[in-house]
């Protein structure tokens, strides 16, 4: 099968840092990725867009970005076409989804997952979900992660209540129903605008906060954890229990909220399967998604608009 594979591949990449309506350029001929020896080679069928991959265009880590031409994308689904010599979990024809870049801001792959093919080492992948398609696989890995990694830092477990601030957003979407069906939350709420309220709900949120018309670090009711995906840290403390964490993927973070950077982990993925399987925790596309790869450029302009409801997925990618 490794045979038919071409040495040139299609990809969107860019060549200068900027925004994506001006230096994403689609190139029918970039060069096939290599295939290290701990990683897999992946027919890409969708990949979904997050903040980092407009964050980087931009040049928001330049210090510890790969090299230019880049192809963007973090989250990948696809087919493994080829196995490095120590690579134990995956066999070509296994179908696998996960977030590609080890460490988010440090060197991520120079051919990301907007591209035909991409190389990612095993231990970022996961076996994908026998009843997803690739285009609901590929949405999940980064923002699910995220939202795992943030509950299991602020001690989070059954019992405890939580409020989730941009509960309608890639990484919101998922801290509420892990939360819920996942941990065992009493109660989750969660803010969002007028629009959205109806998908918390149905996420498992049991209050959810309409920020277009109340503030909710007024509201009587106090939780164990707030959990900040929009940048409101400091209020946040505000709606806190006494004892309570406040977690923020938002830099800079605010001392003593807890503030990281996910680091890619196809084992979270594996022990998430279950639920996913079960039909516990859905995956959230934008209703504008699936975007044809055709239209990579307007999927960004859509997401750099802050209005997206879960997440953007370009799919099906040739």
């Amino acid at each position: 099968m490794a045979t038919e594979i071409s040495s040139t591949i299609k990809a969107w990449t860019y060549s200068e840092y900027g925004n994506s309506v001006d230096v994403l350029k689609f190139d029918p001929n970039v060069a096939l990725p290599d295939v290290k020896d701990d990683q897999v080679l992946i027919k890409v069928a969708a990949a979904s867009l997050n903040p980092i991959d407009y964050k980087r265009m931009a040049g928001g880590f330049k210090a510890s970005d790969s090299p230019l031409p880049t192809a963007p994308g973090y989250d990948v689904a696809g087919v493994v076409v080829k196995v490095g010599s120590e690579v134990k979990k995956f066999k070509v024809g296994d179908e696998v989804y996960g977030d590609i870049n080890p460490n988010a801001l440090e060197h991520p792959k120079v051919i990301g997952s907007l591209a035909e093919y991409t190389a990612a080492e095993e231990t970022v992948l996961a076996h994908k979900p026998k009843n997803l398609s690739f285009a609901e696989a590929g949405s999940l890995p980064l923002t699910i992660e995220t939202a795992y990694v943030g509950l299991e830092l602020a001690g989070f477990s059954a019992g405890k209540s939580i409020l989730v601030l941009g509960g309608a957003g890639g990484v919101g979407t998922h801290i509420i129903q892990l939360a819920k069906h996942v941990f065992g939350a009493s109660k989750v709420a969660a803010t969002s605008s007028t629009k959205k309220l109806e998908l918390l709900s149905k996420l498992g949120a049991d209050l959810p906060i309409d920020y277009t018309k109340e503030n909710f670090e007024d509201l009587p009711e106090k939780f164990d954890v707030v959990y900040d995906t929009v940048g409101e840290t400091e209020k946040a403390f505000k709606a806190l229990k006494e004892g309570g964490k406040v977690v923020t993927i938002v830099p800079p973070g605010f001392p003593p909220s807890i503030f990281f950077i996910l680091a890619s982990n196809g084992a979270i993925l594996e022990k998430l399967n279950p639920y996913l399987e079960s039909g516990k925790v859905k995956p959230v596309l934008d209703p504008k998604s699936p975007f044809p790869f055709s239209q990579s450029v307007e999927a960004f302009s859509y997401l750099e608009t802050g209005r997206v409801t879960g997440k953007v997925v370009i799919h099906p990618i040739p």
